[in-house]
């Protein structure tokens, strides 16, 4: 039994320390959250309102900040946030992040209700 002990305690201890029960969570802000600095954010007119894009999340500048809103429906983008996945609804094909669709149209990407 002792043997059998030493044998199987630093298997178990090897095993037990490799492996890691560490996770990453993505985090994005709720809407109408206000933050005060955004990172490379690109930014976007949509029916004379401007809109900054940081990390797929969409933003309102107000006085010195920045307020999380609902991604415009119909503004056209020309590039996907990173991090994208292609969906197939209904037999159309969208690109989803975040929460937000975007249907391709040429060489741009509009933002739709799906």
């Amino acid at each position: 039994m002792n043997t059998i002990l030493k044998m199987f305690l630093p298997i178990l201890l090897v095993s037990f320390l490799t492996t890691s029960c560490a996770t990453t969570v993505a985090v994005r802000p709720a809407r109408g959250v206000v933050v005060t600095k955004l990172h490379h954010p690109r930014i976007v007119v949509h029916n004379n309102v401007r809109y900054y894009r940081s990390g797929g999340v969409w933003y309102v500048k107000k006085n010195r900040a920045y307020r999380t809103v609902v991604a415009p429906v119909g503004v056209r983008v020309t590039t996907l946030p990173r991090g994208y996945r292609v969906v197939k609804v209904r037999g159309t094909k969208y690109y989803t992040h975040k929460g937000v669709y975007y249907k391709r149209s040429g060489r741009n990407y509009i933002v739709v209700n799906v």
